[in-house]
């Protein structure tokens, strides 16, 4: 009986360790504050727990509209350092099917190495040829390369499931300001910074209507000071100007709430301030 029990512990510890997945709580908490996920008030109707793997580690947590093909929100810890871009852009092989890798690919990898067509990808997810030839947008990462510490883990934010069609003035303006900037100032006195940083769908869509191009773009953090203290901030901004609004975690919430109608929205654990 210890024998079988063992097993099936280790069979559900095999499990719980896939890339997409049934849980945030249960499979990759880390990235969150108190291993607590935003409510379901933002989950859409095709959704997709990602935890977004590379190399056999895990480096954030991406839910997933395979519907609009945009994710919904990424979550991260804030590990800023500089280091060289990657260029090579990844996709996701379990939105194909549980049964090929758990680690993000290249579509060639995918493609010639595994068998699975260009059609079976597309149907899951945004591929490399959604976003050629665009005008005015450009591919928006929800994570930023430039807020992580390892060229493994900057190269894991280069998968499609991590980016949307985003302005591309605000993507290279005050977007990138309030990335490099305003974050940086922001977390002085911080020992750990959790962000969740997402995109609210809009009524446009690229590539003949597959990619869906979202109406705002939204960024939240809850910082730990020490064991006592904590302090929060949030923007948004609107996907077709190069403005950026600062508000508190509680405000944008509120935003959110009405952006989304799909009930009140709750990005952190109730011990992040949102005043």
């Amino acid at each position: 009986l210890l024998l079988l029990l063992l097993q099936i512990s280790a069979s559900c510890l095999w499990l719980g360790h896939g890339e997409v997945v049934t849980s945030f709580k249960s499979s990759c908490p880390q990235f969150f504050f108190r291993g607590t996920p935003p409510n379901a008030a933002l989950v859409p109707e095709s959704p997709a727990w990602i935890c977004q793997r590379y190399q056999n580690h895990y480096y954030f947590a991406t839910l997933y509209d395979k519907r609009k093909r945009i994710p919904v929100y990424s979550a991260y810890l804030y590990q800023p350092e500089s280091g060289k871009r990657p260029n090579t852009w990844l996709v996701e092989p379990q939105l194909v099917g549980t049964s090929y890798p758990k680690t993000m690919e290249r579509e060639w990898t995918l493609l010639n190495n595994f068998g699975v067509s260009l059609d079976q990808l597309k149907e899951s997810q945004a591929i490399n040829q959604d976003y050629k030839n665009l005008t005015g947008l450009n591919r928006g990462h929800l994570n930023p390369n430039g807020h992580h510490n390892s060229s493994s883990s900057r190269t894991a934010t280069f998968t499609l499931t991590n980016i949307v069609p985003q302005n591309q003035k605000l993507n290279g303006g005050e977007w990138n300001n309030y990335e490099q900037q305003t974050m940086m100032k922001k977390t002085q006195g911080c020992t750990t910074t959790y962000v969740v940083v997402g995109a609210v769908p809009g009524n446009n869509y690229i590539a003949k209507g597959r990619v869906n191009k979202p109406s705002h773009i939204w960024s939240s953090a809850c910082c730990e000071v020490n064991t006592n203290q904590r302090k929060s901030w949030a923007v948004i901004a609107e996907n077709d100007k190069n403005e950026v609004e600062l508000l508190t975690l509680g405000e944008l919430e509120d935003r959110l709430t009405q952006l989304y109608g799909r009930g009140k929205v709750s990005l952190f654990d109730n011990d992040c301030p949102r005043e």
